[in-house]
């Protein structure tokens, strides 16, 4: 598993990782990709909550909602985390979670 850092961009409210497909906005890239696992905020690791709804609403027991209200925590751990912890040690790139 590999931590792939924040580029913080204030002008233009973004925030950038370097990934094998080339440097990706995490809100639309990492958010929705299967090799993101964790997102690290200090010395802490909060898995990535798109999963985690993904697997419920797989096994009966959750709702779509579920999947909105993830993406929104994605959002809030990363407006206060330092980078990704993706494990996609292939270096295949984006793939889709869904």
């Amino acid at each position: 598993m590999k931590m792939l850092e924040f580029v913080r961009d204030e002008k233009k409210d973004r925030v950038t990782v370097a990934c094998a497909d080339g440097t990706v906005s995490v809100h639309s890239k990492c958010a929705y990709c299967r090799h993101c696992s964790a997102i690290v905020t200090g010395k802490r690791m909060s898995p990535a909550p798109q999963k985690e709804a993904l697997a419920a609403i797989r096994k009966g027991s959750g709702s779509d909602d579920s999947l909105m209200t993830a993406a929104m925590m994605f959002n809030t751990l990363v407006q206060g985390g330092t980078a990704i912890a993706c494990d996609d040690d292939a270096n295949a790139g984006f793939l889709g979670l869904y």
